[in-house]
């Protein structure tokens, strides 16, 4: 059976990377491991004699660019496993996704620039005299520099993590510009909703801080649960890691009083498994909630050595007794301004 013009668009957007200069499109060979990967991964190996044995592991493989194989009729595959196994297109959207964060992410390392004296000179009059000015000037670099590549991991991460969790449970996540849930605050306008499913508007999240923005931002946050109920939508909260503190305690409270539902942790997963289906649940298993719970586990009760080195053409980190190379490039550096995520970042997952 051929696929259809929905799965065929989704592969296109799949591989399509958009006008980002730092995304890295998925080629035929990247599209057919993931193929293999998702074959493997549901235990369908005996009706694929064609693919090799040993698929190599998605997280565990570096660098993130090698994920390829070749010598495979990447279409004649995606339309077998599309047409035969119901959701895996939707498992192929949203690992291919994450694959193109992944390698974008990479790119960012690659390129990101040192800052300039002139943004970070004036902050050392705060340690001025504690280390030579030399040595200070030297851990303001480094320092700024950490500061970026985490604000940029913090951007990416959000482009990706809600949209995939949305199309895994089979909703759709919802941009200002095209959400039903309107804004108390100027009802011309639309709240950005992280997932939208029938009549309910999920807001994900692995755990409630408040921002450095202060309580403005907060007292957003505590609003949106009585936004949704006011557009008729149940507002519901997912919360994957259930550690108490207030600001959980505040925001369950919030959803509460607007007539929606809090699911938190094990709770949490369940409901997601739920929605999800049985091939989804796995693409859940494998790729987002076994690695949280792996960071969440070995949270660090003491930080570990750290150990920072510039060769060049890399960058040396050793924390504790593993060390990470960040292979660095000589060509057009990543922007240092960090511009907020667009009205359409919902379309940057394929299928979505």
């Amino acid at each position: 059976m051929p696929l259809s013009q929905t799965q065929k668009s989704l592969i296109e957007k799949a591989r399509n990377v958009g006008s980002s200069e730092m995304a890295v499109p998925i080629n035929a060979s990247a599209a057919a491991y993931l193929l293999a990967r998702i074959i493997r991964d549901l235990g369908l190996d005996a009706s694929y004699p064609e693919l090799p044995q040993d698929v190599a592991p998605f997280y565990q493989t570096a660098p993130v660019s090698s994920l390829l194989l070749h010598g495979v009729d990447f279409k004649a595959l995606a339309e077998k496993l599309f047409t035969s196994t119901p959701d895996t297109d939707t498992y192929f959207s949203c690992l291919a996704a994450l694959l193109k964060a992944r390698l974008k992410f990479a790119r960012i390392l690659e390129r990101q620039p040192f800052p300039t004296m002139d943004q970070v000179g004036p902050r050392g009059l705060l340690q001025y005299g504690a280390l030579s000015p030399p040595a200070l000037a030297g851990w303001l670099y480094w320092r700024k520099w950490f500061y970026d590549t985490d604000n940029r991991a913090a951007q990416e991460t959000g482009y990706l993590f809600e949209p995939i969790l949305a199309a895994a449970i089979g909703g759709v996540p919802a941009s200002p510009a095209r959400s039903p849930v309107r804004d108390s605050e100027d009802s011309a306008k639309g709240r950005q909703v992280d997932c939208i499913k029938g009549s309910c508007a999920y807001e994900f999240k692995i755990r409630p801080t408040i921002a450095a923005s202060g309580q403005g931002r907060w007292r957003r946050e505590l609003a949106f649960p009585q936004d949704c109920a006011r557009s008729n939508y149940m507002p519901i909260l997912v919360v994957l890691d259930d550690t108490r503190n207030p600001k959980l305690q505040e925001l369950v409270a919030a959803f509460q009083a607007a007539g929606g539902r809090a699911y938190l942790g094990q709770a949490a997963w369940r409901l997601l498994d739920e929605q999800a289906g049985s091939v989804m649940r796995e693409f859940l298993a494998r790729y987002v909630r076994l690695p949280l719970d792996a960071l969440l586990h070995h949270a660090p009760q003491q930080l570990p050595d750290l150990t920072v080195q510039d060769r060049g053409t890399s960058i040396v980190l050793t924390v504790g007794d593993e060390s990470l190379v960040v292979e660095r490039s000589a060509g057009a550096p990543a922007a240092h301004e960090h511009q907020p995520m667009p009205d359409d970042a919902d379309d940057l997952l394929p299928g979505v």
